[in-house]
């Protein structure tokens, strides 16, 4: 690791891959783990605009700025798309969807390592780090992550990184969360992804299989019987009266005139 700048945290620097040597910045508090950081700023440009302002250290500075002389011209980005969601996430933090979903896995044991895939701004991360010892959350939205990271809690931390291509490497958790992921990133993929980060316990999964997304929609699409499925196939059984398809109700304003409508499943399988 080389610390550029640090309070009662690392606010800038880099985390190096001790075989590769690679350089993964940390740029106001937030770590972005990527396997290609260049490639993560070719879809964004104007977020390295913007790393480019928030950095502190000639020595990162220097970095964007490299990365930048590296990117070709786009028409794509990315970033604006994930800043827009981030605030309408934030709008909606106080949705009953939320104490909702919370509420059905707040039966699950206390344990010691917890991740959340597709955390977003750290709504559910947050209230899991109330019960569990160690909560982690990664998204691939630099917005959503400064602002998870900007409400310090001792046992939560968040990185920026890619779910099937995540920084944890063998290491096991207690439960594996991914809620309303399955239309970003190819289901099977990404449930394969789950089993093996769970040690002895849990994976939960929720989504209202809204898969329409045009050029980026997933090429496999799995619904309520597809997922319970694959879940069985995979030797896992499920748990917590989350046998049959749910039709959780969440409400997404998107702004005064506009909101989503969604009937929300939810599944939680144990693997043991």
């Amino acid at each position: 690791m080389e610390i550029l700048i640090e309070t009662s945290e690392i606010c800038e620097g880099f985390l190096i891959c001790s075989r590769c040597r690679e350089k993964y910045p940390i740029i106001d508090n937030v770590p972005i783990i990527m396997s290609s950081f260049v490639n993560y700023i070719q879809i964004r440009p104007s977020l390295g605009g913007k790393l480019l302002l928030l950095s502190k250290s000639k020595s990162m500075k220097k970095f964007i700025k490299l990365v930048l002389s590296k990117i070709r011209k786009s028409n794509n980005d990315l970033s604006t798309i994930e800043e827009r969601w981030t605030e309408i996430y934030q709008k909606n933090s106080n949705s009953k969807y939320y104490s909702q979903i919370i509420q059905k896995f707040s039966k699950l044991p206390n344990s010691k390592f917890v991740l959340e895939h597709g955390s977003s701004i750290g709504i559910v991360s947050k209230s899991l780090g109330d019960k569990h010892e160690n909560v982690f959350g990664i998204d691939l939205s630099y917005h959503a992550i400064h602002t998870a990271k900007k409400k310090f809690q001792n046992n939560v931390d968040f990185f920026v990184s890619d779910s099937l291509l995540h920084p944890f490497g063998k290491k096991k958790f207690d439960i594996v969360f991914a809620l309303n992921m399955l239309e970003l990133v190819e289901p099977i993929s990404l449930l394969n992804t789950l089993f093996k980060q769970v040690r002895k316990g849990y994976i939960v999964i929720s989504d209202p299989y809204d898969y329409e997304r045009g050029k980026n929609s997933v090429k496999k699409p799995l619904y309520e019987n597809d997922i319970r499925r694959n879940i069985r196939n995979l030797g896992m059984s499920i748990v917590h009266n989350t046998i049959k398809p749910s039709l959780l109700p969440w409400n997404l304003k998107i702004n005064s005139r506009t909101s989503l409508n969604y009937n929300v499943d939810l599944i939680i399988a144990k693997k043991s």
